[in-house]
């Protein structure tokens, strides 16, 4: 008897960006001494954990069928507000956070209300969105502003243990955030509506969905995911400056497309921007251990993925629609 093991064609991608996490890893560990770690796993969360935040966010935006270019500015106007607000007006963290968060989701939710009631492209309100974000972080100031605030000092220095190893609180946050991601989209109707817009935003309309508040609420919730991986980072480097967060919106955008989400929209899921992101560090660390070879690699490689990613989709698509014309046609 024959086994016939049959695979949804949505869960290829997911499928061969594992695949191909599984395969760098494992080709650092047999080349290069010392790189099969737990702490050189955990490594991978550790670096990497504002970028999984910030890509929580874009995997809800792109299944969306959207874009949002604006997440690396916000990330940057969260650093410098929350810099400004412990520093210069000497706030109490416990106000600085929620109010950085806040103005964070408001500045989405801003975003998202005019895309949606005025009918414009994503790609031009969010853009206008990174330049204003970008020019509010020099309103506040020119300069690196330091945090010595023993809160934040506290955060970037405590380390959790885990057997030998460890992970940081930064790790924590952005692990509750893709556990949160991973229920709202999946158990919440505001998750299944967001991929009913995506498949098809005027079917959804049709059937009765909520599509203008859903809509603005993923634009809300990407900015929201921006201005927390914002505090995060400030975890890193305790400092706010107007400059960080460069570019860092196309590098969730890489993330998310390697980790099998369609730009198209409709199709895509957490676990995979996970394991994107996962790439994206192992490529990093690959470049460390192989010695020779500056950082401008890793852009190099994450932009060969991203090509072979949507050709990927692109084939994806091609079968589904020669699939639905077969199903027309009977």
């Amino acid at each position: 008897m024959k086994l016939k093991i049959s695979i949804n064609p949505k869960n290829i991608s997911l499928f061969v960006t594992i695949a191909l996490f599984v395969i760098m890893f494992g080709g650092g560990s047999i080349f290069f001494y010392g790189f099969f770690s737990l702490q050189n796993f955990l490594n991978l969360f550790i670096d990497n954990s504002y970028l999984l935040i910030l890509a929580v966010g874009m995997t809800f935006v792109i299944i969306s069928g959207g874009i949002d270019l604006s997440v690396g500015s916000v990330l940057a106007l969260s650093t410098m507000m929350s810099s400004f607000l412990l520093e210069k007006a000497h706030w109490s963290p416990f106000a600085v956070i929620p109010m950085v968060l806040l103005i964070g989701a408001l500045f989405g939710f801003c975003m998202g209300y005019i895309i949606h009631t005025f009918e414009l492209p994503p790609f031009i309100i969010t853009l206008a969105g990174l330049y204003l974000a970008r020019g509010l972080c020099y309103v506040i100031s020119i300069d690196t502003i330091g945090i010595t605030d023993p809160f934040w000092k506290g955060a970037a220095n405590i380390k959790i243990p885990m057997g030998n190893s460890f992970i940081s609180p930064s790790v924590v946050i952005a692990l509750f955030v893709v556990l949160a991601g991973l229920f709202v989209s999946r158990s919440t109707k505001f998750g299944r509506t967001v991929f009913a817009i995506g498949g098809n935003e005027h079917s959804a309309m049709l059937m009765g969905l909520p599509v203008a508040r859903s809509k603005i609420m993923i634009y809300s919730l990407s900015s929201f995911c921006a201005a927390l991986a914002g505090i995060v980072f400030t975890f890193y480097t305790l400092s706010g400056y107007a400059l960080n967060g460069k570019n860092m919106e196309m590098d969730a955008i890489a993330t998310v497309v390697i980790g099998g989400t369609l730009l198209t929209g409709g199709v895509g899921g957490l676990l995979g921007t996970v394991f994107g992101v996962l790439v994206y560090g192992t490529i990093q660390i690959l470049i460390v251990f192989q010695g020779t070879l500056n950082g401008w690699w890793t852009r190099i490689a994450i932009g060969f993925l991203v090509f072979v990613f949507c050709l990927l989709q692109s084939v994806f698509e091609s079968r589904q629609g020669r699939k639905q014309v077969k199903i027309s046609a009977k």
